[in-house]
């Protein structure tokens, strides 16, 4: 009997979501801060950012290492390395006594592990699901999506139990043995499979005699313009969707509290809401990032890739140069949440993308320079909104102390209209970018 009759394609699934799951939770580094920030008084707001912007880094440059190394030596022994780094990574942060422990520990081998770990479910799936690629990829990222849903309450109530430190050593435990079960179902199908009843689409020749090359090696796919091309669309779309999910509440802040202010502190029942209200936006964000990886690859099957990623660049572009607009709580969760449906989509869709444009053999190496535009987005948009942003007012609030005292506090509320603009527009020139990009093809060799 056949490999592929003995293995059933979809346990790969199975364990991708498993390993996405727990690879996933780098997105609730939010839900950890207040409590960093009490545990360690003199960390400025530099600092408590310092190990989420690493930690995105070392995730996308470990992945352009791991990526090669899977192809090469199978994805079960790199996922199953990935996840006992991660798991490492996070037990010595709980054991830090200063940031630069921390940092190492959360940060550059939880990140590498991360990465390591990431690049495989996706290699994996999209060789077993020539037929479905688009929704296949969707699924198995839509677990690293959904992973701050499954943690966040798991990482709150740990906090508020145990502490933040053994929270870091719990954590770290669970993801090793989570990643590493999962890694177990990541095994390459044999060589030249394919699906029972399905074949691969001809490749049409043009007319000048040149065909699409079939598989690339990293090296040659950097030297082709449609992965420059590629890369910079997925940058745009990285940026607008990191952009918002790093700082979704305090976008919320600035809108909710520059309308209630009147001259008066705001009242603290009101500040609560208004923190409510962005805890929420920020969950509602992260359900529509993951429902929109598996949305976006079954659309993306059905009517294809390009035109896919048209619609959702020009949906996002339109939302972020409208979103200054939306300042309600209803409008502003629509902006935010159409966002994150794109961006969802967006991951989806590039590991597809990229083994349409350059092949499935070496896939693990080429999206990982691929990814690389998603820690270049990961590093640029979370800063570009702060960065750019003007403080409009300096909002006085009341804030009730875990002492039960009233203070008075003040909040910077800022205008990131131009965030915004130049995040739309970048989404803009992406869908025509996107329009105008054609598979690679190289001259047939005639003998």
């Amino acid at each position: 009997m056949s490999e592929e009759k003995k293995f059933n394609r979809w346990l790969v699934v199975v364990g991708a979501l498993l390993i996405q799951i727990s690879l996933g939770a780098i997105y609730i580094y939010s839900v950890f801060k207040p409590a960093l920030k009490d545990k360690f008084p003199s960390w400025s707001a530099t600092d408590l950012a310092l190990p989420s912007q690493l930690v995105l880094a070392f995730f996308a440059l470990s992945m352009i290492v791991f990526g090669r190394i899977q192809d090469k030596l199978g994805p079960r022994k790199i996922a199953t390395l990935g996840g006992i780094l991660l798991g490492i990574g996070l037990i010595i942060a709980s054991f830090a006594n200063n940031l630069f422990l921390f940092v190492l520990g959360f940060s550059i081998i939880g990140g590498i592990g991360i990465g390591a770990a990431y690049v495989c479910p996706i290699a994996t799936c999209v060789k077993w699901f020539p037929d479905m690629r688009g929704l296949i990829t969707g699924l198995a990222v839509a677990g690293f999506g959904a992973g701050a849903l499954v943690f966040t309450p798991v990482a709150k109530s740990l906090i508020a139990s145990q502490g933040i430190m053994t929270t870091f050593l719990y954590l770290g435990i669970i993801f090793l043995i989570a990643v590493v079960i999962g890694a177990q179902f990541m095994i390459n199908p044999p060589a030249g499979y394919k699906p029972e009843g399905w074949n691969p689409p001809a490749m049409a020749a043009s007319a000048s005699g040149a065909v699409q090359k079939v598989d690339f090696t990293w090296q040659e796919m950097l030297k082709t313009a449609q992965f420059w091309l590629l890369w910079l669309t997925y940058f745009a779309g990285c940026t607008a969707g990191l952009m918002i999910i790093m700082n979704a509440t305090n976008v919320w802040q600035s809108f909710s509290l520059l309308q209630l202010f009147s001259g008066s502190p705001v009242p603290k029942d009101s500040y609560a809401d208004i923190i409510s209200k962005g805890a929420s936006a920020v969950m509602i964000v992260a359900i529509l990032n993951a429902l929109g990886r598996i949305v976006w690859g079954k659309v993306s099957d059905s009517i294809g890739r390009k035109p896919t990623l048209m619609i959702m660049f020009i949906y996002a572009g339109v939302i972020m140069l409208l979103l200054k607009f939306f300042t309600s709580y209803g409008l502003y969760l629509f902006g935010v949440a159409s966002i994150g449906f794109c961006f969802g989509g967006f991951l989806a869709l590039y590991p597809a993308v990229t083994a349409d444009f350059f092949g499935t053999k070496n896939v693990g190496a080429n999206y990982g320079w691929m990814f690389s535009a998603y820690g270049a987005g990961g590093l640029f948009g979370p800063w570009l909104a702060p960065k750019l942003m003007s403080v409009v007012q300096k909002v006085p609030y009341e804030s009730l102390e875990k002492s039960g005292e009233i203070v008075q506090k003040t909040y910077d509320a800022g205008n990131y209209t131009t965030a915004f603009v130049i995040s739309g527009i970048l989404c803009i020139i992406s869908a025509v970018l996107i329009l105008i990009l054609k598979a690679p093809k190289v001259e047939e060799k005639k003998e």
